[in-house]
């Protein structure tokens, strides 16, 4: 296994203002938010804000921690973030096949670790299997909890604004909410 990997930031656009959302790969909630993210950086203008995800997997998500590793690793390869974004989306357009039911319950719960990277592969179409198995790729996992911990952040989806938690931002927003923050 090569040992000069790089995970690359999840961050689109170039802008002077910065939004960080922190999201739980598996959350209803979450995947609500990521879904809006084009859309929002198109509306806000990628020469003026950056957007930057960061994962906080909770732990009644049960599935969460494999995911958020299959993502993190995922931006290792070829197309680092873009190829991370491949993924992400995989899991939100096939969340039930990521979550327990009432977070205990289903048939996912007979699911391995290598069924649901293996569900991640079929769906996304990207081999993730070898970044996965990066030894040392824990410390970009790590990278992010601390972040969120750093900041105070206990559940998903949580967003900043330019290094200040918005508590008033929701999943339930229309995007031009959004886009009102950063004019």
């Amino acid at each position: 296994m090569a040992s000069d990997w790089h995970a690359d930031p999840l961050v689109w656009g170039n802008g002077p203002h910065l939004f960080e959302v922190f999201l739980e790969p598996t959350c209803p909630f979450s995947v609500k938010t990521f879904d809006k993210l084009d859309d929002f950086l198109d509306q806000a203008g990628a020469s003026s804000v950056r957007v930057k995800l960061w994962f906080n997997p909770q732990p009644w998500h049960l599935l969460s921690p494999i995911v958020t590793r299959a993502i993190v690793a995922a931006s290792t390869l070829d197309g680092g973030k873009e190829t991370a974004k491949k993924v992400m989306a995989a899991v939100a357009a096939h969340r039930d096949e990521f979550v327990f039911e009432n977070h205990c319950t289903g048939p996912n719960r007979d699911a391995t670790p290598n069924d649901i990277l293996k569900r991640l592969e079929a769906y996304s179409g990207i081999a993730l299997t070898q970044a996965f198995e990066i030894p040392d790729l824990d410390n970009a996992v790590k990278r992010h909890a601390k972040y969120a911990r750093q900041n105070g952040i206990h559940s998903t989806p949580t967003f900043m604004v330019d290094g200040l938690v918005d508590q008033s931002m929701s999943s339930d927003d229309d995007v031009s909410e959004w886009v009102k923050r950063f004019r």
